[in-house]
């Protein structure tokens, strides 16, 4: 156990700290939402009806749709793309480890480069392949979630529900997208420039601390 908890601390901190977080934005939810509907002359909802509510699915997915996105350009850009003295970036003036074909003469290669063929094909492109089927099922649960979200209130009012054809030009639905698109490309811009002149001892995001600023990659 301690060698498990040594060797997975970084993903396990971070997914307590998800977890713990999205505790408290549920509860959070759950209190303005009920707060919204008594204001707009409507019932409270109890605990777990707000699990499936519009409200809860929309919020939740609308963050991880972005976060998704953000990762799979990064890993795509950074392929093609160099920001000198950048710790994020591959350096192109000279040979990187990444870029080699894969030998499945390697000792422990993972089980798709010693299959080849198709299989390993897709493989080599699998990081990307899975961020953006992350990216496309968060998007398909935002929408759905902010439609039923808008068709909870146009309901409330009376009003004529929305169809899904007519909401996916809706601007509400794209001011939620964008509104955390424009933040997630903006904290990589800030991560890409300030590692150029900032340095972190210890951290593999960082380089050396007395590497030149123009040094690019790690």
């Amino acid at each position: 156990m301690k060698n498990f908890l040594r060797n997975n601390s970084l993903s396990l901190s971070f997914f307590v700290l998800f977890l713990a977080s999205l505790g408290a934005q549920t509860i959070f939810g759950f209190k303005e939402h009920n707060k919204e509907l008594i204001e707009d002359g409507a019932n409270a909802i109890t605990f777990l009806s707000y699990l499936t509510s519009g409200h809860f699915i929309q919020s939740t997915f609308e963050n991880w749709e972005s976060e998704f996105l953000q990762m799979a350009l990064f890993v795509v850009m950074t392929i093609f793309l160099q920001q000198k003295g950048s710790s994020e970036s591959k350096d192109f003036d000279k040979d990187e480890e990444v870029d080699r074909e894969p030998s499945a003469n390697k000792k422990d290669a993972p089980w798709p480069v010693k299959k080849g063929g198709w299989i390993l094909a897709i493989y080599k492109h699998s990081l990307t392949i899975i961020l953006f089927l992350l990216f496309l099922v968060s998007f398909i649960f935002h929408f759905y979630g902010s439609l039923k979200d808008e068709n909870e209130k146009l309901s409330l009012k009376g009003l004529p529900l929305e169809s899904a054809l007519n909401y996916i030009g809706d601007s509400r639905f794209w001011f939620e997208s964008f509104q955390n698109w424009q933040s997630e490309f903006l904290s990589v811009f800030a991560i890409v420039i300030l590692s150029i002149y900032f340095r972190q001892i210890g951290s593999s995001q960082s380089k050396p601390v007395d590497a030149p600023n123009m040094e690019t990659g790690e």
